[in-house]
């Protein structure tokens, strides 16, 4: 029997007042959760890939109908811009994205990913990323800031994620090189990926608060010194990323696609939920990208937590819920 039940049974006049005060209670927690929710802007890591086509997307998107920054702004607030990972962005190219995102989605935002000639080796798969093997060119950072301009002065460039790969570890020479290369893009706000467990401690934290460098919480593989789920707020932005737990595929396979086939069970969701709660609280704002990118899955992914997150039903594509019918529960599906 609950403490409640206890106290009707035992005290009928004090029953009324403790069902006020739980009410109370729970309609104050709603009321919290709602303006965390609000904080919190959720969404994938990248758009443009061929496995999505009749999954996230409409035939018509394949057909160059519509483009598809028409469709999934409809269901999340956020992209994570990835292919400027590995080219740099044209900035004509970012103009035309943001006004197609814009005019289904007056709200949303982009996050952009720095290029890799500032955070890999050139031959990453053979030697460690280091401050010695890190080899960026004026050229390089020229062209960087060109794409990034672009999608500032339309309003839309919500951070720029800086993404080390494992092998970056804490050290003196790599500090000195992460130092220089925040002080070169200090124009956007920034946010620092390191997926080394070394870099998880007290100095950094103090490191990048001092000067106002948001933290990247990631969900990874964990393997060996890889870095822990963490939920560390360092600036006004909260940063998630969700990679995946494919272990079988993520270091020892062909395709490096293979390693982002990987679903959230909602049991998972829910520990991270928690998580995004918990950084929301102490953030101006948050950005949660799920990177599981395979078959649409970070989709479902970024739909599923943003139900879970407000409580309410959402949007989802009329094709990404017969695909994954466990959307059918909490989603309003639509056709794009």
């Amino acid at each position: 029997m609950s403490l409640l039940a206890d106290v009707c049974l035992l005290h009928p006049a004090s029953c009324a007042t403790l069902q006020r005060n739980q009410s109370g209670a729970l309609a104050a927690g709603k009321i919290m959760d709602a303006n965390l929710a609000a904080k919190i802007r959720i969404g994938t890591a990248g758009w443009s890939y061929k496995d999505w086509q009749g999954i996230v997307y409409p035939p018509e998107v394949q057909r160059r109908k519509q483009h598809a920054l028409e469709i999934l702004p409809q269901f999340v607030d956020l992209v994570e811009i990835n292919t400027s990972f590995y080219g740099h962005i044209k900035p004509e190219v970012a103009k035309l994205w943001c006004l197609k995102a814009a005019a289904v989605n007056p709200n949303f935002v982009f996050t952009a990913k720095l290029h890799r000639s500032f955070t890999h080796s050139p031959v990453a798969v053979v030697e460690s990323s280091s401050a010695s093997t890190i080899k960026p060119t004026d050229e390089d950072e020229m062209l960087a800031k060109q794409g990034l301009d672009a999608l500032a002065a339309e309003s839309r460039l919500a951070a720029l994620l800086i993404q080390f790969p494992v092998s970056f570890k804490n050290t003196d020479e790599n500090r000195e090189y992460l130092e220089r290369l925040l002080r070169q893009f200090i124009e956007y706000p920034r946010v620092v990926e390191v997926r080394h467990s070394s870099w998880n401690n007290e100095e950094t934290l103090q490191y990048f608060t001092q000067r106002n460098i948001a933290f990247c919480n990631i969900d990874q593989p964990v393997l060996g010194k890889s870095l822990a789920p963490t939920q560390h707020v360092t600036s006004e932005i909260g940063y998630v990323r969700l990679h995946g737990r494919n272990y079988d595929q993520w270091f020892d396979c062909d395709n490096r696609n293979d390693r982002y086939n990987y679903l959230y069970p909602p049991a998972e969701l829910e520990k991270w939920k928690d998580k995004i709660l918990n950084i929301a609280a102490k953030a101006e704002v948050t950005y949660v990208v799920a990177s599981n990118r395979f078959q649409g899955k970070a989709a479902v992914n970024a739909i599923q937590l943003k139900h879970m997150i407000s409580g309410r039903p959402v949007k989802a594509p009329e094709s990404l819920v017969r695909r994954y019918p466990e959307l059918e529960k909490i989603a309003n599906a639509s056709a794009a």
